[in-house]
């Protein structure tokens, strides 16, 4: 079962067949070889070369960058993960990322690198190519924090297919788990194999799953998504979650139905690092714990109170698929914020 990739960009795509509303069935044939007027071949490469050219302006430099080596190209869909890896490098300017300030120090321009191999889109450039790239390839998957929560890693490479969702590599005693689907690559497949592989793969939802098949096959491990999220292209997924919950894959981790955003929303906690894995639940915003419910695919007022199920469980780390991470001093902290989250959802809803 399984959960179609999220959102991916549309692209105008030019067949044999048919370009925009000229069809090739206009074609005649002339003794051995297939002719077409002048009139439609002269359409199709009009239209190619305004593709290409289209194409190509996308690629080039946005004006809201300062000058220097890295840029954003117009490509961008304002996925935020720049933004949050080198807060220091990008930030938003008329609604897409820019760089805001060029690299200074070796630790800058290796985050400004890792943004870059992250960006689902390949929108972060730069104006001579990066001596340096193979040894910032090296550092995937990145720790998240090796003091507070040693062995959760943040894989990077981003896929446009989960509209630049974030995925997490957990080293456990008990089996690796892959949480949700980064973009399939054969560099960071070989750090993964390197570092154990992984037993299990856990899919919160429907709409990060990305190149989950591909990454199944190369680490040879069970895939792991609540049965409400399967569709075609999860139907084959190993282990499909029934019912409510909740679930173990250890003794330390379970496995929590979160439903709202999607049916079937599943989040993984971490009980003895205390980090919650929430997919597309909650994650931290401008202004606080959101869930974005112009993104909702279900049902608001179930996400929120599955959000209020979280009070009872202990974790001080919030790693969403989309959206900001939340780190908390402890649980009173943590429940801090629900209860300011659910406060403001509450007054929204009357």
């Amino acid at each position: 079962m399984e959960v179609g990739g999220a959102t991916a960009l549309a692209r105008p795509v030019f067949g044999f067949k048919k370009v925009g509303s000229f069809n090739l069935k206009r074609c005649f044939n002339s003794g051995t070889h297939n002719k077409c007027s002048p009139f439609v071949v002269k359409a199709i490469q009009s239209q190619n070369k305004s593709y290409v050219k289209a194409s190509s302006s996308k690629r080039e430099r946005r004006p809201q960058n300062v000058l220097g080596d890295f840029f954003v190209d117009h490509t961008c869909i304002d996925c935020d993960t720049c933004r949050w890896m080198a807060p220091e490098i990008f930030s938003r300017a008329d609604g897409m990322s820019a760089v805001s300030k060029q690299p200074e120090s070796k630790e800058e321009r290796v985050k400004a690198l890792q943004a870059l191999l992250s960006c689902p889109t390949s929108s972060i450039r730069t104006e001579k190519p990066p001596a340096d790239i193979l040894e910032v390839q090296k550092t995937f998957p990145i720790p998240v924090n090796e003091q507070r929560i040693p062995g959760v890693y943040h894989c990077g490479y981003h896929s446009d297919k989960s509209y630049g969702a974030a995925s997490y590599f957990i080293v456990h005693p008990e089996g690796n788990i892959l949480v949700d689907s980064p973009k399939y690559t054969d560099k960071l497949a070989r750090r993964l194999e390197m570092m154990g592989g992984a037993r299990y793969m856990f899919l919160t939802h429907r709409d990060d799953i990305a190149d989950h098949m591909k990454w199944s096959k190369r680490l040879n491990c069970d895939r792991i998504i609540h049965s409400e999220e399967v569709d075609a292209s999860t139907a084959d997924v190993e282990r499909k979650l029934q019912g409510s919950g909740p679930w173990n894959l250890a003794d330390d981790l379970e496995l929590l139905h979160t439903p709202g955003h999607t049916k079937g929303s599943v989040c993984l906690l971490h009980k003895s690092l205390k980090v919650l894995f929430a997919g597309d639940h909650v994650a931290m915003g401008e202004s606080g714990l959101s869930i974005w419910e112009i993104y909702n695919w279900f049902s608001v007022p179930l996400q929120i109170k599955s959000v209020e199920k979280l009070m009872q469980f202990n974790f001080e780390w919030i790693l969403p698929g989309h959206g900001r991470r939340a780190e908390f001093r402890d649980i009173e902290d943590k429940n801090s914020a629900l209860e300011s989250f659910l406060a403001a959802s509450a007054t929204g809803l009357d």
